[in-house]
């Protein structure tokens, strides 16, 4: 019959999941610590645990050594000493001797306890450590814990995450018990145990989550290429087809949309725009500015930027709101995007400034003109008009739309119907603005 000893053991570590050999181990360290503070001893002992009668025994195992040596080692016995306990030694044997102290079972128990209960922690996080590490940029599913401001606590199962405040979405609110897949960012070790870092922002989450709700993705009939996000708002996703007669762009979407509509319900009713990915740089561009339908891409290579031409009523739809369609079709494709109308590229031959892509049709001569244009405004808060760059704006006007006016050989630019900033249109040399012109127009 095992002892109380052993039940104790087996049902620590099935509670905590852990290996009892593991927690024998822990409890065999445990007591070598106790006794070398007991006796001040630094000998190295063996703990031998009887696992019926639980009687535990220290056994320390000395090297015979000859009886005339003149330095002995903690772990060495002269050759007549030793003969005191096994009359047969020989120089060359190792002996075990019984050193188990007075009073050792009681004393033990008290001391090793807070040690035992260490080793197991330090064991709890090496295993939450290792079962998480390997785990990283997958989709997990938690339950919230709790939530404040600072953080977020997910309960994972076996661990619980933190999802930072930089990693919250902030148009969606957690709650206690809300059920949420989350993306494993990073597993850090710490002196508290492991951190896992959970997110809800990463564009990679928009992907892990098409990946479990598209087959064709997961078979690899369909690529995921690219993901830009604005989380909580919108993202685009561009998808391209690896095997014949398969749409990538329906898959994605599903009968009726219910697939799509899926991910969207998950992400809180954040917008998904899927659009096929193209090796044609050109025709990607104009893909990724969908829902609108640019007439002409044009790229220049030497600055990474490409031109796009969109007909005047369909600006704001390639722009997008606050700039924000014209900044995802940037983070998908990689290049900044000028956007103009045919109005605006009328040069002083009368001529266009573009040559129109594979596929898309010339632009009629009827819609050019001049007047108050619509321009978006680079992340470095330079824009283009007639050929020419301006800038930098104020900060608070980049990426967004302004329209932008050449009267009398000055450069306006309007932002909310105000006036923001004038330029001298030949030396591009920034004005200052006067009462009058910085009023409302």
């Amino acid at each position: 019959m095992k002892s109380d000893f052993y039940t104790a053991i087996a049902q620590i570590a099935a509670e905590r999941g852990i290996p009892r050999e593991a927690v024998v181990s822990s409890v065999e360290h445990a007591l070598q610590t106790v006794y070398k503070k007991m006796t001040g001893s630094e000998e190295e002992v063996e703990v031998d645990m009887d696992s019926d009668s639980g009687q535990i025994r220290i056994y320390v195992a000395l090297q015979v050594v000859e009886q005339d040596a003149e330095e002995l080692g903690t772990n060495d016995v002269r050759v007549e000493d030793a003969r005191a306990t096994h009359p047969e030694a020989v120089v060359g044997d190792t002996i075990r001797l019984d050193k188990t102290p007075k009073n050792f079972g009681r004393i033990a128990a008290q001391t090793a306890k807070q040690v035992v209960l260490q080793r197991i922690r330090d064991y709890e996080r090496d295993s939450v450590h290792s079962e998480y590490i390997d785990r990283v940029g997958e989709v997990l599913n938690g339950i919230v814990q709790r939530a404040d401001p600072r953080a977020v606590i997910i309960d994972l199962g076996k661990a619980e995450a933190v999802m930072p405040a930089r990693e919250q979405v902030p148009t969606e609110r957690y709650r206690p018990g809300q059920r949420l897949k989350v993306y494993l960012l990073e597993v850090n070790r710490d002196t508290r145990g492991p951190q896992v870092i959970v997110s809800r922002t990463h564009a990679q989450l928009i992907k892990r989550l098409f990946e479990l709700e598209v087959p064709e993705i997961f078979s690899g009939a369909v690529e995921i290429m690219a993901v830009a996000r604005e989380p909580g708002l919108r993202s685009k996703v561009a998808v391209v087809g690896r095997q014949e007669k398969v749409d990538p762009v329906g898959s994605c979407v599903g009968i009726r949309g219910v697939r799509i509509q899926n991910i969207v319900n998950e992400l809180y009713g954040e917008k998904i725009d899927v659009i096929e990915w193209s090796p044609d740089v050109q025709t990607f561009i104009s893909n990724a500015l969908s829902p609108a339908k640019p007439i002409s891409v044009t790229l220049n290579e030497d600055e990474h930027v490409a031109r796009v031409i969109v007909p005047v009523d369909q600006m704001s739809l390639a722009i997008g709101k606050d700039g924000q369609n014209a900044r995802l079709a940037y983070k998908l494709t990689g290049w900044r995007i000028d956007i103009k109308d045919p109005e605006t590229l009328r040069g002083e031959d009368g001529e266009f400034f573009f040559q129109p892509s594979s596929g898309i049709g010339e632009v009629p001569d009827d819609l050019m003109g001049f007047g108050r244009q619509p321009r978006l405004v680079r992340p470095d808060g330079t824009f283009s008009i007639r050929d020419r760059e301006f800038g930098p704006l104020p900060h608070d006007l980049v990426a967004m739309s302004v329209d932008v006016e050449v009267i009398d050989e000055e450069v306006h630019v309007y932002y909310n119907r105000e006036l923001r900033a004038r330029f001298e249109f030949e030396t591009g040399q920034e004005l200052s603005l006067s009462e009058e012109e910085s009023s409302q127009v």
